[in-house]
């Protein structure tokens, strides 16, 4: 195959894997130089370009449209990924929330953004964790099959699919689920927290629970965060579990694929 008859299909197989590391969790930090994304995206494109046989593509207004097809599976596919994963930074919010450390955003050199403090500190923990049981391995998988869901000679996504909306919302819904549930425990017990002050502050109005309640809340909330630590990254283990199935489900979707 001459080079003019492969290097189209390649370009389509690069644009797809470029998004893909746009909006993929933990490859998408700003923390990993430009250079690194695109040499991972050019060395993930050669590899699938010689597992298969691709169609020799023209250069025409349908290659335009291919391309703009691919950009937009790599990046909805990714994004539903990093979507489900910012669960941990919404639980780490509404901790934060409750025990006054939300007056005290950090900037997180991840994503460039300011994030809540113990988001930031249970989102890096959650993503050893992800390393540690290779999901990021997993992702990568999903980018690698997703030709045999959305094919390259398919022209266009199906957006206004009943079942796509419909998955992009159970993505959005779930994620609220799951970050509830790791908040739980800490929320659950400084509400206690609160309503005790509350009796106190009713029945002996000499106690300024003002003074005492904030300190008591950040005390105790951080012995409960402490003991459901395992707990917490059991539900880290199943968000991951999460993320593939919403990622394949997507891809599937997207195929045309009845789920």
């Amino acid at each position: 195959m001459e080079f003019l008859e492969w290097f189209p299909a390649f370009l389509l197989i690069l644009v797809r894997m470029s998004a893909f590391m746009l909006t993929l969790p933990f490859f998408n930090y700003q923390t990993i130089p430009g250079q690194v994304k695109i040499g991972i995206a050019v060395f993930m494109s050669w590899i699938i370009f010689f597992t298969d046989d691709w169609p020799a593509l023209s250069i025409n207004y349908e290659y335009f449209l291919l391309i703009l097809k691919e950009a937009l599976t790599g990046l909805t596919i990714g994004l539903t990924a990093a979507v489900m994963l910012f669960a941990i930074q919404v639980a780490g919010g509404v901790m934060d929330l409750k025990l006054g450390f939300l007056i005290a955003n950090v900037m997180d050199p991840q994503t460039g953004t300011q994030s809540p403090l113990l988001g930031s500190y249970l989102y890096t923990f959650s993503l050893l964790l992800i390393l540690a049981i290779d999901a990021h391995h997993l992702m990568i998988d999903g980018a690698f099959f997703s030709y045999q869901y959305v094919p390259m000679e398919q022209l266009y996504l199906p957006f206004g699919d009943e079942s796509v909306v419909e998955h992009f919302i159970t993505a959005v819904n779930t994620m609220f689920i799951i970050a509830f549930q790791m908040a739980m425990p800490v929320v659950g017990s400084i509400f206690l927290v609160d309503v005790a002050l509350g009796m106190i502050a009713r029945t002996v109005p000499q106690v300024n629970v003002f003074v005492v309640g904030l300190p008591l809340k950040i005390f105790l909330g951080l012995i409960m965060m402490m003991l459901t630590m395992a707990p917490f990254f059991i539900l880290v283990e199943h968000l991951t579990e999460v993320t593939i199935e919403m990622m394949r489900t997507l891809m599937q979707l997207y195929g045309g694929v009845d789920v």
